[in-house]
């Protein structure tokens, strides 16, 4: 049975105004796609990231470091409020495949931001290049 799924309007627009945002490079505005306790889950840590604040700062890293970055495919969920995107990127002479599980809310609000990547050896150039770039304020967090 085949089906036509489609991502609800609000949660449309907000994938829309994400993938601008990320040809633009304005993640400045990426605060106004995320709900107030909005998560990431990193590739690398058990524990997810939450706030609006930290959200922003890690996804502004990783779009400063991954060059060539394509989104490939887009997968939408039976309730039209998650979606699937896959991606290839580079982080230095390292080249990556993952995907973004991206979640909304009713109002299109991003709940929840998570990543898979692999090889392992693009997954370790990501994870160490973050580390160096974000352990000062991550160690300030206490995360």
């Amino acid at each position: 049975m085949p089906l036509n799924v489609h991502l609800q309007p609000a949660a449309a627009d907000t994938l829309q105004r994400w993938h601008r945002l990320l040809a633009e490079r304005r993640l400045s505005q990426l605060p106004e796609l995320l709900h107030p306790q909005a998560v990431f889950r990193s590739p690398m840590a058990f524990k997810p990231y939450a706030g609006v604040a930290l959200v922003t700062l890690i996804l502004n890293t990783v779009s400063q470091l991954f060059v060539d970055f394509v989104y490939h495919r887009e997968l939408v969920s039976a309730d039209g409020l998650s979606v699937v995107l896959e991606f290839s990127a580079r982080v230095g002479d390292r080249e990556l495949k993952g995907i973004d599980l991206i979640r909304f809310d009713e109002q299109g609000r991003i709940v929840e931001f998570e990543v898979m990547i692999r090889p392992m050896s693009g997954l370790q150039a990501l994870g160490e290049e973050m580390a160096r770039r974000l352990a000062p304020y991550l160690s300030a967090q206490g995360s």
